[in-house]
């Protein structure tokens, strides 16, 4: 089992944290509450923040084509509080320090990271124009547009699920890795991160390899300056399954000489079913982990891409758990 860093993640106070909605209710995520142990979390709910009280009338995006924006107003009330929500939104990115993600409220005016609602007009009866971010979501993004940003409706997809922990957690170990202003360590993260940023990007992996080696014997400041926008490009979008292929395939080539006929046909053709969509990477993996304690190779064993985040996050479908309803009762 690795050990790792616990990332600092922003998240919406109403999500998990405090009954702080405009009606005084609160989010329930199961995904919020499962990475609890594994995360520090920074709550913060922006409307309350810019005294806007709990419960409260609820606010909307409202475009004005006179002045060719988007402002924050309160129909009921007729206030705009969009300079005190900019306000605050620089105030508390300023202020709030190293952070590795956000998870943020779907399709909230403040916090919505995409596909929040915008009106023509502040009026109750008013129709949809166009969908933005919310004005503080808008903030985080243009500020942190290359750490793990989600909102908690979208991190219910298993595919953005992963994505956003393998990043996340890769983040928080680099931000350590700054943290130590080691050499030893940013050669060690490339080095265990080897397989997996190949999954991700294999161009950027070449570059971070090179940027590693550090063949010019520069200071490390300069040399963590150079890698870390090659490592936000490589994590910027989900591994594709071919490139998953590819580093199975480079793993496979380690034991290619020692092993039977067999074994190398069972795995050969799990993998072509993991190209076909029959199966999931698991038994792949699974097989060339245990290649791997079986010829004691401490190389691949810290590789990553076995174990990007803590595996008890790892969520099975009850539909096919055991652990599910019993069917035959």
């Amino acid at each position: 089992m690795r050990e790792f860093p616990k990332p600092r993640v922003v998240v919406s106070r109403c999500i998990e944290v405090d009954h702080c909605r405009y009606n005084g209710q609160i989010i329930s995520s199961d995904f919020v509450k499962s990475l609890q142990p594994y995360v520090q979390f920074l709550p913060v709910c922006p409307e309350v923040e810019i005294g806007l009280g709990v419960p409260r009338d609820s606010v909307r995006l409202v475009s004005t084509n006179r002045e060719k924006e988007t402002r924050l107003v309160q129909p009921a009330t007729d206030r705009d509080v969009t300079a005190e929500m900019n306000t605050f939104a620089g105030s508390f990115l300023d202020a709030v320090g190293d952070v590795d993600g956000f998870i943020l409220k779907a399709s909230s005016p403040s916090c919505g990271i995409r596909n929040t609602k915008v009106y023509p007009t502040a009026g109750r009866s008013a129709a949809l124009t166009r969908s933005a971010s919310g004005l503080f979501g808008a903030a985080v993004l243009a500020r942190h547009p290359h750490l793990a940003v989600e909102d908690e409706g979208r991190l219910r997809n298993p595919r953005i699920k992963e994505h956003f922990m393998t990043k996340l957690f890769t983040l928080a170990s680099f931000r350590e890795v700054k943290r130590s202003g080691s050499m030893e360590e940013l050669l060690r993260f490339q080095t265990e991160n080897k397989m997996l940023l190949l999954a991700y990007h294999q161009a950027e992996a070449r570059a971070l390899g090179a940027i590693a080696a550090n063949h010019d014997h520069r200071p490390f400041s300069e040399v963590a300056g150079d890698y870390e926008p090659h490592l936000a490009k490589a994590l910027c979008r989900a591994r594709r399954y071919t490139s998953n292929i590819n580093v199975l395939m480079h793993i496979f080539g380690h034991f290619k000489g020692r092993l039977s006929a067999g074994e190398k046909a069972i795995f050969l053709d799990n993998v072509q079913r993991y190209r076909d969509g029959k199966i999931t990477i698991c038994p792949n993996t699974t097989i060339l982990k245990a290649w791997v304690a079986r010829f004691e190779d401490e190389y691949l064993g810290s590789q990553t891409f076995f174990e990007p985040y803590p595996e008890d996050l790892i969520e099975v479908d009850p539909a096919v758990s055991h652990r599910g309803r019993d069917l035959w009762r």
